[in-house]
């Protein structure tokens, strides 16, 4: 039991602290990005744990790149009402690291906190990759799964969405190496081993809020490699598929489109 907590709506009425946990959804950093300033004081790190690779600059681009330390959490979890998050799996855990190269103090203390709460936590020196890996995983397994409807143990399995799985992970390597992020074959071979590793009923987080009819991070996963792909002109097809088959009932979820 950790307490007492005191729980506000107003960063304005908190001040400046040690650090910020960022945990909303990719699509929301926008939305709170100006309310984080109240929080910040000269030491304080702000560790973005967003899908994709965007959030961060996001952050940083309100309150500096010395502050925000891109993160990758891995879990699995999902949120059952209010206040109740449900946890499946094990082995949860964190990897950090900064966007200057330059780790301070206050890092190290959040990561013997995450390590004390049970959480393994690890500094990073290569932060950027370690992102683009966890994009080149889950945008493609995700993807596929969600525009299959089914799970990954069916994904997987089926010989024509095994392909598509790994040649959307293909497009993601060739769009980061296209923006000096260095992936490679390896890479591929590691995330699908993961993906052969998981249980057979999981599914990604933007699979469960399409399917739910929810607000979705389709936007910053396989949106944001066409959106990254074209700014190098890089093709990458599958996501490309992947993106406008599940933009209907994207928008639909956001209000935008009613049928």
């Amino acid at each position: 039991m950790i307490g007492p907590i005191h729980a506000t709506h107003r960063t304005e009425s908190v001040g400046a602290v040690d650090a910020v946990i960022v945990a909303v959804k990719a699509w929301q950093v926008s939305e709170i990005a100006e309310s984080l300033e109240p929080l910040i004081g000269s030491k304080t790190v702000v560790l973005s744990l967003q899908n994709g690779v965007e959030a961060p600059r996001q952050l940083a681009k309100v309150v500096g790149d010395k502050h925000v330390l891109g993160g990758v959490c891995v879990v699995i979890a999902y949120l059952d009402g209010p206040g109740h998050v449900c946890f499946v799996g094990r082995n949860s855990a964190i990897e950090m690291g900064s966007l200057t190269g330059n780790i301070g103090a206050t890092a190290h203390r959040l990561r013997d906190a995450f390590t004390q709460a049970g959480v393994r936590c690890e500094i990073s020196d290569e932060i950027n990759v370690a992102l683009w890996r966890k994009l080149l995983l889950i945008s493609s397994y995700g993807g596929v799964g969600a525009v299959a409807r089914a799970p990954v143990g069916v994904t997987r399995l089926v010989p024509e969405t095994r392909q598509m799985i790994e040649t959307a992970m293909a497009e993601v390597v060739d769009v980061a190496r296209a923006h000096d992020v260095p992936l490679g074959p390896d890479d591929i071979g590691h995330m699908m081993a993961q993906v052969d590793a998981f249980h057979s009923e999981s599914t990604a987080s933007m699979q469960r809020d399409i399917a739910a009819g929810r607000p979705s991070e389709l936007d910053y996963q396989s949106g944001a490699v066409v959106r990254l792909a074209e700014q190098v002109g890089v093709q990458a097809p599958i996501h490309q598929f992947i993106y406008a088959s599940l933009l209907p009932a994207e928008r639909r979820a956001r209000g935008d489109l009613d049928y």
